[in-house]
């Protein structure tokens, strides 16, 4: 797989976790229907800036890994893979819907990012999936890991803000569709489960080809 593949994929699968409605883009909305959108648009800062960090973590700890046991690298590979791939049967399995988006005090644009911000820092799950993911796209034959690290967390943050940017921007519309639509986010979700396995299937195979080769 080449570089560019690499990025590709992963673009694709930041997409899919993204689009499938959750807390930060609850957060984003209600931020949105009670601040206006420089609330929401500050909410989505907030989100953007945790995303950055959790990047900066899950590059860290690459790192780490092949400098201090290049072995334990693999290992996290395939564990990786393995957790990727019960999050898409999770979701495959899992009926998304979002009844109601709920209401929120009035925030200033501060708040509300900063918010945004400890909300994205708090979550332990995102310090897990950025240890499973990212040694399936960051590997020493793509170059140096601060450069990969930069691509990685920049494709993150810009799809960050164009998914969570333009719920802000329509925020009343996007709380019609979440909330009157069901069979679309369940269909969201669903289709979302599909590609994290997909995803970790290919990059489990080309991992396991490089280890052979190895």
């Amino acid at each position: 797989m080449t570089y560019a593949e690499n990025l590709w994929l992963y673009t694709a699968l930041v997409f899919g976790i993204i689009v499938v409605p959750g807390m930060d883009m609850l957060f984003v909305l209600t931020n949105a229907l009670t601040g206006g959108r420089p609330a929401g648009l500050s909410a989505t800062a907030g989100i953007m800036a945790g995303g950055a960090v959790h990047t900066l973590s899950g590059a860290v700890g690459v790192g780490i890994l092949l400098r201090t046991a290049p072995w334990l690298f693999t290992v996290a590979l395939f564990a990786g893979a393995a957790y990727m791939v019960w999050i898409g049967v999770t979701l495959i399995r899992s009926s998304i819907t979002v009844q109601a988006v709920g209401a929120a005090a009035s925030r200033s644009r501060w708040t509300a990012f900063r918010q945004g911000l400890v909300t994205c820092l708090l979550n332990p799950k995102a310090y897990l999936f950025v240890v499973s993911v990212f040694p399936q796209f960051m590997k020493p034959q793509y170059g140096p890991l601060w450069r990969q690290a930069l691509a990685i967390g920049a494709i993150t943050v810009a799809m960050q803000f164009a998914v969570y940017g333009a719920l802000a921007l329509a925020a009343g519309r996007s709380r019609t569709v979440l909330t009157s639509s069901p069979g679309a986010t369940i269909l969201i979700g669903r289709a979302a489960g599909v590609l994290f396995v997909l995803v970790a299937l290919v990059t489990a195979w080309h991992g396991l080809g490089g280890a052979v080769s190895s």
